[in-house]
């Protein structure tokens, strides 16, 4: 059974279904990243045989969702310091950091 966000928002509650649908669109986002980032992987048992790892493929898939993911969270951090709460900027906080700790994934592997 699936629970829509609006059932799940209350009034006096911080968190609004408008943070929650960008809380989950970065989860997407991170996961679709990384899945196009790891195409571009070097493989550990060629490590020193091939000179040249996929970064092309990292620069034409991973990137472009990289770029629209940091416009979109530009956005709602100005909407967040708009409506001064707290709660929501703790969140986009958390979400810039797992996107640090993605793209730190994703150089560890080229």
């Amino acid at each position: 059974m699936l629970m829509s966000i609006t059932s799940v928002y209350r009034p006096g509650s911080s968190v609004k279904p408008l943070d929650v649908m960008f809380m989950l669109a970065n989860v997407v986002g991170i996961a679709i990243y990384l899945v196009l980032a790891s195409r571009g992987w070097r493989i550990p048992r060629e490590h020193g045989m091939v000179p040249v790892t996929g970064e092309p493929f990292v620069w034409v898939l991973a990137l472009p969702v990289l770029g629209v993911f940091f416009v979109g969270d530009v956005v709602w951090g100005v909407m967040l310091l708009y409506r001064k709460e707290r709660k929501g900027r703790l969140w986009w906080v958390l979400i810039a950091i797992t996107w640090l700790v993605a793209i730190g994934v994703d150089f560890s592997h080229h």
